[in-house]
């Protein structure tokens, strides 16, 4: 619970004198001290959290994008989909816009952050390889769903949650946005490098890819997806931080949320788009395309709506303070 008294400091009066008996701040050289370090340990562990993502990162290949043209370009082409939904998020903010240097930030941090995903997803894997199908699902939902949803939460936790500058629950949702556009960015650009050298594939932006994964040459349509995921469970982020009483079963309900969504996309891609091909007799790459439109569609209002709430909350409670402070204005005035 937050917020609570002590005994000692609820029946005392406001003039006692309780420091570090029943309340503390900083008075003493070993007080200053003890603050330091503290202030040196949490920055010390995001510092160190950051680095080693970058050194993974840079070890599984991920700056292919920056020293590889051809790499770089198709990976550009492919996050302009995510983009465009993530600057959709960002518009939608009706409170104040949050600055560009932090939006960049938690982008970045995206990309980072995705290197333990690939790590963690690559360590589990083969423990559920052998159950085929069955064992496929569940390690999208009992791995890939759960890992990746918190490691794009992660990227927005590590700053930009802890800056003035988030100071509304909406504004989760648009980091958690440039979040998911960071991820959806390196894991494109590590799709495209590893298939880069299968010939017809690229050449021909067919050939479908194994499990969790898309077409090469149409990664963009699994960008606005990351985006998406990572966008609600950063609207429950700064949910929690305007309730911190409920703080962890609020963070919790966002990223079950996410993490159900990523997998359940994930579990039904292949299956959806051989029924649509069955019933449709379309091409392959046009079933796919359709049923990721469909997918995506469905839980991008879903993660609208909850946005036009907020959006709509925010404009009533502004109007109601204006009329009431403008009856009070007027009867100020009357009875002056």
């Amino acid at each position: 619970m937050s917020d609570r008294i002590d005994p000692v400091k609820s029946a005392s009066d406001d003039g006692v004198d309780l420091y570090d008996v029943s309340t503390w701040e900083e008075r003493t050289s070993l007080d200053g001290l003890a603050v330091a370090i503290y202030r040196l340990i949490v920055g010390t562990a995001r510092i160190g959290v950051v680095v080693l993502a970058f050194l993974i990162l840079l070890a599984i290949g991920g700056l292919a994008a920056l020293t590889d043209l051809q790499v770089g370009a198709l990976t550009i082409l492919s996050a302009v989909p995510a983009l465009g939904l993530a600057a959709y998020v960002w518009y939608s903010d009706v409170t104040t816009s949050e600055p560009l240097s932090l939006l960049v930030a938690t982008f970045l941090l995206g990309v980072l952050t995705a290197s333990f995903a690939a790590i963690l997803n690559s360590i589990a894997q083969p423990a559920f390889q052998a159950f085929q199908f069955v064992g496929s699902v569940a390690f999208f939902y009992l791995v890939v769903g759960p890992v990746e949803e918190t490691v794009k939460l992660l990227a927005v936790r590590l700053h930009a949650y802890r800056q003035d500058e988030f100071d509304a629950v909406v504004d989760g949702a648009v980091y958690g946005a440039m979040a998911g556009l960071g991820f959806a960015t390196i894991e494109n650009s590590l799709y495209i490098t590893r298939n880069l050298g299968t010939g017809t594939e690229m050449d021909l932006g067919l050939g479908l890819i194994g499990m969790g994964g898309g077409i090469t040459a149409v990664r963009a349509l699994a960008g606005p997806g990351h985006v998406i995921y990572s966008a609600i469970a950063g609207y429950y982020l700064g949910l929690a931080k305007f309730n911190r009483e409920n703080a962890g079963p609020i963070v919790i309900k966002g990223l079950l949320l996410a993490a159900v969504i990523h997998a359940t996309y994930n579990s039904t891609v292949g299956i959806g788009s051989g029924i649509i091909i069955a019933v449709t007799g379309l091409p392959p790459l046009v079933a796919f395309f359709a049923y990721v439109l469909l997918f995506d569609g469905v839980f991008g209002l879903f993660l609208i709506g909850k946005i036009k709430r907020y959006r709509d909350a925010y404009r009533s409670a502004h109007r109601d303070g204006a009329a009431s402070g403008d009856r009070f204005r007027s009867e100020q005035n009357e009875f002056e």
